[in-house]
Formats: C-alpha cells, sequence, structure tokens
C-alpha cells in the first residue's frame, strides 16, 4: 500500500471516529449511578422503613388474644366448716369448688393513650431509614470519581491519536522530500530509511494507544451501562459555591435520628391509657358462690380502663442520653473531619488548576518555538547542513510538546471537574 493511500485510509477513519455521536461527562455521570448494583438499595431502604412503620402503627389496632387452660390445683376457696354445718343442717348441700378447673377465653386490649410512644418510634424508623439511604448516595457518589478517572483517561487518549495522526503525517512530508533528494543523489540511502523507520516507530505507538483507548472505552461503558464509544471534551468551568457533598447530610441524618430517639426515651416515662374487654366459658366463674352450689361451666365477662406507668426507665434513663449524646459528638466529629480532607483537596486542586493554566501559557510558546526550529532543520537538511538525525530529534521535540500541552490541558479539565464533585457542585 503507497503512502498516499495510507494517509487517506487514516483521514477517513478519523471522520468516521468524529462522526461517531459523542457521550457527555454529565451523561455518563448518570449513567453509571443509575447502572451500579448499589442504587437497588434505595428501594429496598424505602420498602424496608415502609413495612416497619405500618407494623409499629399497628399498634394502635385492637390487640386480641386467645387462650384456653386446664388447671389442677392443691386448694381451692372453700366455706368455713361452721357455715358448711349450718347451711346442712337447714337441708343445703354445699359442694364447694373442684380442684380441676377449665376456661376458655377471649381478651381484648384497645391502646387509648400511650404517651407518644408509636409516634416517636415511628420517626425513629423514618430517620434510621434516612441515615440508610444517605449512605447508601456516599457511597454512590463515590462512582463519580471512578466516572471521571475514566471519561478524562479516554479523552486524553483521543487527544494522543490525534497528535499521533499529526506526528505521521509530518514524518510522511519528511519521508516524501527525502524521497526525491534520495532519488537525486542528495541524501543516502540511509537517510532516508532513518525517517521511514521513525514513522513506523510513531505507528506502532499508534498501535498501543488504540488498545489502551479500547480498554478504557470499555470499562466506562461498563461502568455506565451504556455504550461509549466517543467522549466530548468538556468546558473549563470556575467552581465555587456552598459544599453539598452527601456526607454532610449523612451527618445531619445521623443527628436527626439521635433526637428522634431522645423522644423515644421521653416516651418510655409516660404512662399509658387503655381501655379492655375479657372474657370466658368455664369453670368457675365470677360467681364462685354459685360455682360451689352448682358446679356448672358458665359465660363471664369483663370490660374496664387501665391506667399504667412504668418508672422503671428512670433507672437507665441518664446513661441512655449520654449515649445519644455520643452518638451526636461522633457526627459531628465526623463532619468536621470530613470537612477538613475536603478543604485540603480543594485547595490542593486550586493549586493544581493554577498550575497547569500557567504551564499551558509556556506551552504554546514551546510548541511555536519548536516549530520554528523543525522548519529550519528541514530547510537545512535539504541544504545538506544537518543529517536526517537532527531533523527528526527536532521533529520529535515538537511532537513532545505538544502531548505535553494536551496532558495539561486534560488534567486542567480534570482538577476543575474533580473540584466540582468535592463540593457536589
Amino acid at each position: 500500500m503507497t503512502m498516499t493511500k495510507k494517509m487517506i485510509l487514516l483521514l477517513v477513519s478519523l471522520v468516521a471516529v468524529a462522526a461517531v455521536a459523542q457521550t457527555p461527562l454529565a451523561t455518563c455521570q448518570q449513567a453509571a449511578q443509575a447502572n451500579y448494583p448499589l442504587i437497588k438499595q434505595r428501594d429496598l431502604i424505602a420498602r424496608t422503613t415502609d413495612y416497619t412503620v405500618e407494623n409499629l402503627r399497628k399498634g394502635w389496632l385492637p390487640q386480641v388474644s386467645f387462650t384456653a387452660q386446664a388447671t389442677l390445683q392443691s386448694d381451692v376457696t372453700a366455706w368455713p366448716d361452721e357455715m358448711r354445718e349450718m347451711m346442712s343442717q337447714r337441708g343445703v348441700e354445699i359442694a364447694g369448688l373442684k380442684k380441676d378447673q377449665y376456661r376458655i377465653g377471649l381478651d381484648v386490649n384497645q391502646n387509648v393513650w400511650d404517651g407518644g410512644m408509636i409516634s416517636s418510634q415511628t420517626a425513629v424508623a423514618r430517620e434510621r431509614g434516612n441515615v440508610q439511604a444517605a449512605q447508601t448516595e456516599v457511597d454512590l457518589y463515590a462512582v463519580r470519581r471512578r466516572v471521571n478517572e475514566m471519561y478524562f483517561s479516554l479523552l486524553l487518549l483521543d487527544e494522543q491519536l490525534q497528535l499521533n495522526a499529526d506526528h505521521q503525517s509530518l514524518l510522511a512530508s519528511s519521508e516524501k522530500k527525502l524521497a526525491s533528494l534520495y532519488a537525486g543523489g542528495v541524501v543516502a540511502e540511509s537517510d532516508y530509511n532513518t525517517i521511514r523507520a521513525e514513522r513506523l516507530v510513531v505507528e506502532q505507538q499508534r498501535t498501543s494507544l488504540v488498545a489502551q483507548r479500547n480498554a478504557v472505552a470499555l470499562m466506562l461503558s461498563e461502568l455506565c451501562g451504556i455504550t461509549v464509544t466517543q467522549v466530548c471534551k468538556p468546558p473549563m468551568v470556575e467552581v465555587s459555591g456552598e459544599n453539598h457533598r452527601p456526607e454532610l447530610q449523612l451527618v445531619d441524618a445521623q443527628l436527626r435520628l439521635a433526637d428522634a430517639q431522645e423522644r423515644v426515651l421521653n416516651a418510655a416515662l409516660m404512662p399509658r391509657l387503655s381501655v379492655f374487654a375479657q372474657g370466658y366459658y368455664g369453670y368457675p366463674g365470677y360467681n364462685m358462690f354459685e360455682d360451689m352450689m352448682r358446679r356448672k361451666f358458665s359465660l363471664n365477662g369483663m370490660v374496664g380502663a387501665r391506667l399504667t406507668w412504668n418508672i422503671g426507665a428512670l433507672y437507665t434513663r441518664r446513661a441512655d442520653k449520654a449515649k445519644l449524646q455520643l452518638l451526636r459528638d461522633q457526627a459531628e466529629n465526623s463532619r468536621e473531619v470530613f470537612l477538613l480532607n475536603n478543604r485540603l483537596d480543594i485547595v490542593q486542586q486550586d493549586e493544581n488548576i493554577a498550575r497547569y493554566r500557567q504551564l499551558m501559557k509556556s506551552d504554546d510558546e514551546i510548541i511555536a518555538l519548536r516549530a520554528r526550529v523543525r522548519e529550519s532543520a528541514e530547510s537545512k537538511l535539504a541544504h545538506g547542513i544537518i543529517d536526517v538525525n537532527d531533523l527528526v530529534k527536532e521533529i520529535n521535540n515538537e511532537q513532545a510538546a505538544r502531548v505535553q500541552r494536551t496532558v495539561h490541558e486534560i488534567e486542567l479539565l480534570k482538577q476543575m471537574y474533580d473540584k466540582k464533585i468535592a463540593i457536589n457542585n
């Protein structure tokens, strides 16, 4: 295949790549979070919280219990002997209660006022679900940084491939000129072969870059759950504003959970009021005097109201409140640690952004100088002042300067978008 045909195929391939739809960074970020398996935790946590709250609210429903029992007692309530003798003299025989007794009953208890226990427990269940959801958001947020790493790696490889194509084009042009000079006997065959070998080396570099690009594109596509074939260079952004990281929301959720748990402690000290109904069929009944006389099964019932006040919660209240305060202190300490590390990251990113901006300014000047030196070397080679090795050196120097400028530009963009992630802007 001739050099002209190779260059045509190379240009066609570049045009084809450019024609492929480009995937923006924001699209990759959203797709990655939606595709990450941890996203299912959101629904699972919400459903679990709903079930827990539903069960707690059922505490307001009547509590019904069914009982059946048979007992054999060592002794039972009985008439005094004097009373039995007196009744016997009148012709009334009193058998007394039997020691074997039987009962089938139904108890119904309706909570009227629980001191706010159910509502406070419901609040705790919801806040605990909020804490779990916030932790899930923290874990999901880490995916954004992984997307940034892959996205900008892919972008850098694309830029390097473009520079590689430019490098090959420059070497091909020099090779064509040397071919004419060699045909005219101006340069030696070794000079012509040197430039050809250098072009082949650059072609090998392209093969390696393409393999790396394909691997990164496949990993990014797998992470995002969509096919990412081409990425686009995002615009430079100035990032500022308040910090809205999910780690801070997690701390707020933990503090709200501690407040809700303290309300449970307060509710535990309140009295409970309930109404109840009891009924059973068995022996003996409530009228034991009648049962002493006749020894028969009967229906019995009772309704009433019950006020209970268990002050046992006072024994552990002080320790329980101290534990909750420790949880608050831990949450606040986590906030302080995160904010400190986050500020350090932002300071480092700001320094990197300023450094890359400065480097890019000098990069443009270096590239311009290297280009003039290379053009001068081409002219000197044509007049036999230098050999081809000097020309190759200057071509490579110019290429290295262009690559360095591209690296600085992509790193600048990455630092900007990493800072954007750092404050969730």
